[in-house]
């Protein structure tokens, strides 16, 4: 070959070896326009590394194809400036993906659903939540009243510091209650306040078919509320407060979106006072009263719980025959263990220490499961525990206040009564004061402190 033909041949080569590499940078230009196109089709965003929890989780969830493998997902995925969040092991090519550009998830997910040959599917990784959670209760089960969330005894959530689930254990037995308002409870006290607003529709009232309580030394007494053994008249309003309170707890009306929620969102209380403006009182006033309340009873009202807050050091036996007499017509007799911070065992308080099968005496615990530093104990004498610390209920005048004492324990027993009474309106007073006691939930602050060694546990008590 003649030097001419040589640089005619070497020149040819140059040229074609530089229209290759020129056509190859094309084909790659080509490649890399497609993937821009399949890739970053849609509006860029300026990329950050300072995101929020909600925007670090995975945007999508893709399933790619068998013959795909790990390390080319990640490559394909690093092409598109995002990253494999996580592989889902139980199932094969599933993986989660981070997009990096600020994207949404339907855009991604999108992009990735494009790549048939080498997706399965491709979908946001969508939010999930609980739908109508109740803490695991209905909806219908948790009331409307605006204070219900301070009712710390009902629903205890820790508020106020207090102990979550310290509480007893109410919202199962308020999804099976049938609120059978000839249900009765007779709140030996004060008096009630029967005009307050959240009260007024839960307030016995005597029936047509009840003649008026007729006395041999009071003669005929228009009962239409209750009876006032003070005055011996038949308005038992409450000028103290101390009734009120208790009537709250068990019986405020719930669901009606005002105030608090009692025990029993519809019952009936039967106003029944005996002690003063003062907060006292005699035993014969109580007795007058107790005797009242059978009356009542073998006429034919549904009555199946007093509840007694208060008590005295002296022992009756008078007033012991009266409780007595209620237990023989089936009436469970509620009584507040005491507040001195003694051993009933040792130094009695009555009436919650009369010995008879149909009284529940009641100690006092605070938002921790704690026994309240001022209860009464006693672990022959006294049975229960339920809460009675800090305990908000219904209060004169329209009102609502917070009280402490076994006066506010009892009445939680006592609301308890009635509504497993509602759910088993047969139920005996013995097998009812037995599913109270034999249902409390032991706890270690109440070892060798009460009987049943334990708090108040409605739902378990109601069998629900």
């Amino acid at each position: 070959m003649n030097r001419k033909n040589f640089w005619i041949h070497f020149t040819i080569a140059v040229i074609l070896i530089i229209t290759a590499a020129i056509l190859g940078q094309i084909r790659r230009w080509e490649s890399s326009i497609k993937i821009q196109k399949e890739a970053y089709n849609r509006s860029q965003k300026t990329f950050t590394l300072a995101r929020t929890k909600k925007e670090s989780e995975p945007e999508v969830l893709v399933r790619f194809r068998p013959d795909v493998t790990l390390s080319d997902i990640r490559k394909i995925a690093a092409e598109r400036n995002d990253r494999v969040e996580d592989e889902i092991e139980s199932v094969p090519n599933l993986v989660s993906i981070d997009d990096l550009d600020g994207f949404t998830p339907e855009e991604i997910a999108e992009e990735y659903r494009r790549m048939k040959d080498l997706v399965l599917y491709a979908e946001p990784n969508y939010e999930i939540k609980i739908e109508n959670w109740q803490d695991e209760f209905s909806k219908d089960a948790v009331p409307n009243d605006p204070l219900f969330a301070q009712q710390w005894a009902l629903k205890n959530t820790g508020q106020n510091g207090g102990k979550p689930n310290a509480d007893i254990n109410i919202l199962k037995a308020w999804e099976k209650a049938r609120w059978k308002e000839e249900i009765v409870v007779a709140v030996l006290d004060t008096g009630v306040d029967y005009t307050h607003p959240d009260l007024a529709a839960n307030i016995w009232l005597r029936p047509d078919s009840i003649p008026q309580y007729e006395d041999e030394e009071l003669g005929v007494v228009n009962d239409l509320r209750g009876f006032n053994a003070v005055d011996n008249l038949s308005d038992p309003m409450d000028d103290n407060g101390h009734g009120t309170h208790c009537a709250g707890i068990i019986g405020a009306e719930g669901n009606n979106g005002f105030g608090i929620t009692g025990l029993n969102w519809k019952i009936k209380i039967m106003p029944l006072k005996f002690l003063g403006r003062n907060g006292s009182g005699s035993v014969k006033n109580a007795i007058e009263a107790i005797n009242y309340v059978i009356d009542r009873k073998q006429k034919g009202v549904n009555i199946r719980v007093i509840n007694a807050s208060w008590g005295s050091m002296n022992k009756s036996k008078a007033l012991e025959d009266a409780i007595r007499a209620a237990g023989e017509v089936g009436i469970l007799f509620v009584a507040a263990a005491g507040n001195n911070s003694s051993n009933n065992d040792i130094q009695p308080h009555y009436p919650a220490s009369y010995a008879l099968q149909n009284i529940i005496s009641v100690a006092a615990l605070d938002r921790n499961d704690q026994l309240a530093s001022f209860s009464n104990y006693g672990q022959k004498s006294v049975h229960i525990a339920a809460p009675g610390k800090e305990i908000l209920s219904t209060w004169l005048n329209e009102d609502f206040r917070e009280a402490s004492g076994t006066s506010m324990a009892a009445p939680h027993v006592a609301g308890a009564a009635a509504l497993i009474a509602s759910l088993q309106p047969d139920i005996s007073l013995e097998k009812l004061r037995q599913k109270i006691l034999n249902s409390a939930e032991k706890l270690n602050s109440l070892k060798d402190k009460v009987a049943s060694s334990g708090r108040l546990d409605v739902s378990k008590a109601a069998g629900v």
